[in-house]
């Protein structure tokens, strides 16, 4: 039987091409690869079946990369915002290790691992500055990334996650959620926990046929081993948090029903994170935000974007 959810996948992919982007696939080391979706125009068009593209040359407008989360894939999670971010910027779509095509032999697994693979990739396409959009896990990644590499990260713009997942932020959120573990929230292994992470992630309850929840579980979910390790990486201790200094501006952009990272987290880290950081909440919308209200989000995320490049430019 044709599972659904990956017969789609062309269509996507048509439609990613069609908005001006691309698959390319980067060695970040031996033994390490990421897949990325980048702008056309970087990397040659194959002329035979078997040819490889390859890079001819950097972003040519301001770079924005889109950090996927834990639930899916880069394009999937990005579908509604690539288009809509196309006209003006040079749009980088990454996958994180143990995501669509990126693995790796290593057997680090910490958000800093992700950001240090996920800048030399970048680096590696001829990106010097960006601005990252992160959504939950890859809000803390694009965190990290931002910590260990400012002269790369200009400025971010962050939804549903936290600069760190402390084991009291991990273990309130899942208690509170009525889950025993961060895999069993984030990992479902049936249809009924699939609907559960639904439930939790979004503000108005989706209905889809039981088939599709089915065939959505087989396709998204795989490398279930090391994306549990990836879930035991993200913990740290409490004892251990010493906030960053981040120079960058940083966007907090929310939906105001998130039940995972709620609002009152996100305004606390507002204050914490300092006079640099801005927040916005999205009206009707859950922990899924770019993909409830998307053209609200988008309005926003090119809003923000925009005011930070003329900000920038007048500095200059």
């Amino acid at each position: 039987m044709v599972n659904l959810v990956k017969a789609q996948r062309p269509l996507l992919h048509g439609l990613m091409k069609m908005a001006g982007i691309r698959p390319y696939t980067v060695e970040i080391e031996p033994g390490t690869v990421m897949s990325f979706w980048v702008p056309s125009e970087t990397i040659t068009k194959p002329n035979k079946k078997d040819e490889k593209p390859k890079i001819v040359s950097g972003p040519s407008k301001p770079t924005v990369v889109l950090i996927h989360g834990f639930a899916a894939e880069g394009i999937v999670t990005w579908q509604f915002q690539v288009g809509a971010l196309t006209k003006k910027y040079s749009v980088y779509v990454p996958d994180l290790l143990f995501f669509g095509g990126s693995v790796t032999e290593k057997a680090e697994r910490s958000p800093r691992f992700q950001a240090e693979c996920l800048a030399t990739g970048l680096r590696k396409l001829g990106v010097e500055k960006c601005i990252a959009v992160g959504f939950s896990y890859g809000g803390m990644v694009a965190f990290k990334m931002a910590e260990l590499y400012p002269e790369l990260v200009q400025a971010m713009v962050i939804s549903g996650s936290v600069w760190a997942m402390t084991d009291s932020i991990t273990a309130a959120s899942i208690q509170e959620l009525g889950f025993s573990s961060s895999s069993q929230l984030l990992l479902p292994t049936s249809v009924k926990g699939l609907k559960a992470l639904l439930s939790v992630a979004t503000h108005k309850k989706l209905w889809f046929p039981h088939r599709l929840h089915k065939d959505f579980l087989e396709v998204m979910f795989t490398n279930r081993k090391e994306r549990s390790e990836l879930l035991d990486g993200l913990v740290i201790s409490n004892s251990d948090i010493t906030i960053p200094n981040f120079p960058q501006r940083i966007h907090l952009l929310w939906g105001e029903n998130d039940q995972i990272f709620k609002l009152e987290l996100a305004q606390n880290m507002k204050e914490e994170l300092g006079d640099g950081t801005t927040f916005q909440g999205i009206k009707k919308a859950g922990h899924l935000v770019h993909l409830e209200r998307p053209c609200v989000y988008n309005r926003c995320l090119k809003q923000f974007i925009a005011s930070f490049l003329a900000l920038n430019e007048a500095k200059k």
